[in-house]
């Protein structure tokens, strides 16, 4: 997933640089409209976001899940080594996901920051 993201988020990395090619210098003002120009990139940072901040609430979601289920097996098995072990591994994913959903508010932030 943190890869995924990675590829995502390019556009967020890359928006200054986005910035620069999407409003035209002087001698193309008249070739491309700036301001649908600009309306596309904002459309195209505003579904990015959405999409990326969809895919991490959808594996926190599943990972909850998973983590609720396997507290319940431990609960009735609290002697099951490998249990525990799948357990923490699900809670340290879960918790990676939360702080990817707090990476994501920091890159848009920034990126809001820049487009405006």
């Amino acid at each position: 997933i943190q890869e995924l993201l990675r590829v995502m988020r390019t556009i967020d990395d890359r928006i200054v640089h986005e910035l620069n090619t999407t409003i035209p210098t002087a001698s193309f003002v008249g070739k491309v409209d700036p301001g649908q120009t600009c309306k596309e990139l904002y459309e195209s940072l505003l579904g990015a976001h959405t999409a990326r901040e969809k895919i991490i609430k959808n594996c926190i979601s599943q990972t909850s899940a998973v983590v609720k289920t396997l507290k319940e097996e431990r609960e009735k098995v609290p002697e099951d080594a490998a249990l525990l072990k799948q357990l923490r591994k699900e809670q340290t994913k879960l918790k990676l996901m939360q702080s990817e959903l707090n990476v994501e508010e920091v890159v848009n932030d920034r990126s809001w920051k820049v487009l405006s």
